[in-house]
């Protein structure tokens, strides 16, 4: 609100409200309204405030954040950046996750044909005698690479 960044940046110069009063010609009273809300300054007077601050008037009146001092709009493409890139990590994992079992399991079906037929007996399903481990194998491979590839 305009009444927290008045009081923020009268805070930040260092003025007491009775200084930031003589410095633009009002009285202490108007400053005090300004920075309960109970008041807004007329055009003239945000234009004192903004040269008295060293501001742009859109620093003084615009919806921003406070981040270290200085005025920044919110992060919102930044957040975006962030999510894709977690998006991003997910589906190597996924990708790499599936790759590894199905390497694995290949390597399970030449080297132990016995082990193979234990976890065909042991799958809800079978397709072709080769199990579902390898179809969620392929799976999580195919999400993996829809994560990938996805564009926001």
């Amino acid at each position: 609100m305009l009444s927290e960044r008045i009081y923020k940046f009268r805070r930040k110069s260092g003025l007491s409200q009775e200084q930031l009063a003589e410095k633009i010609g009002v009285s202490r009273q108007a400053i005090s309204k300004w920075e309960s809300g109970t008041s807004t300054p007329e055009l003239e007077k945000l234009l004192a405030l903004s040269e008295c601050f060293n501001i742009t008037l859109d620093d003084l009146v615009k919806e921003k954040t406070i981040n270290q001092g200085t005025m920044e709009a919110p992060p919102k493409v930044e957040d975006a950046k962030v999510s894709k890139a977690i998006e991003m990590k997910v589906g190597i994992g996924l990708c790499l996750i599936g790759a590894v079992c199905l390497i694995l399991f290949g390597v399970l079906m030449v080297m132990s044909p016995s082990a193979t037929e234990q976890l065909n007996t042991a799958s809800t399903i079978t397709l072709s005698e080769s199990g579902a481990l390898p179809i969620l194998c392929v799976f999580s491979m195919v999400v993996g690479l829809v994560l990938i590839l996805r564009k926001k």
